[in-house]
């Protein structure tokens, strides 16, 4: 187990007992900052009683100590051996009712930018079934027309590290069932860190370099000569010089 039971209760009880930060918080009871963020503006949990992590068993008092102390410290979670596994949970994750509304501009999102990614996957990350992100796939949602692809992370339906790791399994799938990958297909099937770092890709030959290539190649005309460049003849001197043989 990695969050303590009962995760937005005792988020209540150190907004409301400590002076831990938002993030702090956040990380610790595995939400989202803004969510923290919502209960210290009483907008989020209204009417939900605090549930005491210490008293509980579930955290050191020196731990709030330290996170008080220093606001990049994150609070240790004491180990619980009969807790181990706990987390595991099988089928869709359980999406609160004020979200359900934006699961399918979440799962548009998906399908639009990680389209490697099963409904199986989709489903896990956002909650949702598989006939709806086979709806949105083929676009007969009977919505389609109105939604608008939003990051599933934005919206507070999973976390980036969950993402991150469902489209590295899609990689690893992809990679051992022998699937050549464009450069484009690889970028998307990455993280958006890796991404950043990753060079930029080669672009394709222009078929008018080798044209531009001679034309820089030639050497221009040689006038370092300023008497030469001043003095050149003209064509009406030489009709002339001609008109003066002839009379000659």
């Amino acid at each position: 187990m990695t969050k303590p039971l009962m995760a937005r209760a005792t988020a209540v009880w150190l907004v409301d007992n400590t002076t831990l930060t938002f993030k702090q918080v956040a990380d610790f009871c595995g939400m989202h900052e803004l969510e923290v963020q919502g209960i210290a503006d009483g907008d989020v949990a209204g009417g939900v009683k605090g549930f005491d992590p210490v008293a509980n068993n579930q955290l050191d008092p020196m731990e709030i100590t330290r996170g008080e102390a220093d606001p990049l410290y994150r609070l240790k979670l004491k180990f619980n051996a009969a807790a181990v596994g706990e987390e595991k949970r099988r089928g869709p994750r359980y999406t609160p009712l004020s979200k359900r509304q934006d699961r399918p501009a979440s799962i548009l999102w998906l399908v639009k930018f990680h389209p490697e990614l099963s409904d199986g996957q989709i489903s896990k990350l956002v909650g949702t079934t598989k006939p709806t992100i086979q709806q949105i796939r083929e676009r007969t949602h009977w919505n389609i027309a109105n939604i608008t692809p939003v990051d599933p992370v934005a919206l507070g339906l999973c976390r980036q590290s969950e993402l991150d790791a469902a489209v590295q399994q899609a990689v690893k799938k992809k990679a051992a069932d022998g699937v050549v990958m464009s450069d484009d297909e690889r970028r998307k099937l990455v993280s958006t860190q890796t991404s950043l770092g990753m060079a930029p890709d080669a672009r394709m030959p222009d078929p008018t370099a080798d044209f531009v290539l001679s034309a820089k190649e030639e050497k221009p005309a040689d006038y370092s000569d300023a008497e030469s460049f001043f003095n050149l003849p003209d064509a009406d001197d030489d009709e002339d010089d001609d008109d003066d043989q002839l009379v000659r």
